[in-house]
């Protein structure tokens, strides 16, 4: 997980596109779709379920998002995991996301559904990133010109539909 704030803020500000609002101008959705099939298989394996996957996504500027049932988890909460469509990031929340700040969710977590999670994450190469600074609002480089979308805060930009 990027944990260092500079680090953090360095990253979201690197794939911060002014003129590309839903998707980076190299985004190939096939790539992108066999990543995120493959991360949703494995989570269905590494935590014995079936996993409820979104995958029809429009309008926005994530990919897809991976809910585990309480039921399969050590935390007994759901766990949700959102990908966005910039730059393999990925974000972990208990419940669902915005419901607790990133010290609560860490507390509540089982270690071992922590584990599976940043592992699989981590072997498909996707970046995990943690939720509350992206609740800032938005002060990016995104052309608001070229399109009136609704883009408040960091978690719009890279997470949200627009």
């Amino acid at each position: 997980m990027v944990a260092d704030d500079t680090l953090l803020w360095r990253l979201l500000r690197s794939l911060d596109d002014p003129d590309c609002l839903e998707v980076p101008a190299n985004y190939q959705h096939r790539r992108a779709r066999a990543r995120f099939n493959q991360l949703a298989q494995r989570l269905d394996h590494d935590f014995g379920c079936q996993c409820e996957v979104d995958r029809k996504v429009e309008d926005a500027s994530f990919h897809g998002r991976i809910e585990i049932s309480a039921t399969a988890t050590g935390t007994l909460r759901r766990l949700v995991i959102v990908i966005s469509n910039f730059g393999g990031l990925a974000v972990l929340a208990v419940d669902n996301p915005g419901v607790w700040t990133d010290q609560e969710a860490a507390q509540l977590l089982h270690p071992d559904d922590d584990t599976r999670i940043r592992r699989a994450l981590e072997d498909l190469t996707y970046t995990l990133i943690p939720e509350e600074p992206l609740w800032q609002r938005y002060d990016g480089a995104w052309n608001k010109d070229n399109v009136s979308a609704r883009v408040n805060t960091w978690w719009d930009r890279y997470f949200d539909y627009l």
